[in-house]
């Protein structure tokens, strides 16, 4: 990738299209699903976009993506509308009957960092 003013001369010069079409000089919203990217017709990888859902667990509610014995779980107290489709998981433990802040995320790479510090 480059910096704002560097990417802004890549689109300047003609470099940069979207969807096989230079941008417009006073930008582009584009859609990471749909549009297609390229920087002198290589195409660029776009970030993915992870989820990250901050949870004050509540009392009962056990730290796990799936339970079965049909407990409680993390993932059932922010429901399908919390996890807009990701595949969340919980980063850490809190035991079923603490509460307290849990973070869930689709990230594995930030959740390894967090797990595993240095």
């Amino acid at each position: 990738m480059a910096s704002r003013r560097a990417a802004d001369r890549l689109i300047a010069s003609g470099s940069v299209r979207v969807n096989g079409e230079r941008p417009p000089a006073e930008g582009l919203l584009i859609d990471p699903d749909k549009d297609r990217v390229t920087v002198d017709g290589k195409p660029v990888k776009l970030a993915t976009r992870h989820r990250y859902v901050m949870l004050n667990k509540p009392l009962g509610a056990i730290t796990t993506a799936r339970d079965e014995a049909s407990r409680t779980t993390v993932l059932d107290v922010i429901g399908a509308e919390g996890s807009l489709g990701h595949r969340l998981f919980p980063v850490g433990r809190l035991d079923a009957d603490s509460t307290g802040l849990l973070l869930l995320t689709d990230d594995g790479d930030l959740a390894y960092r967090l797990t595993h510090p240095r």
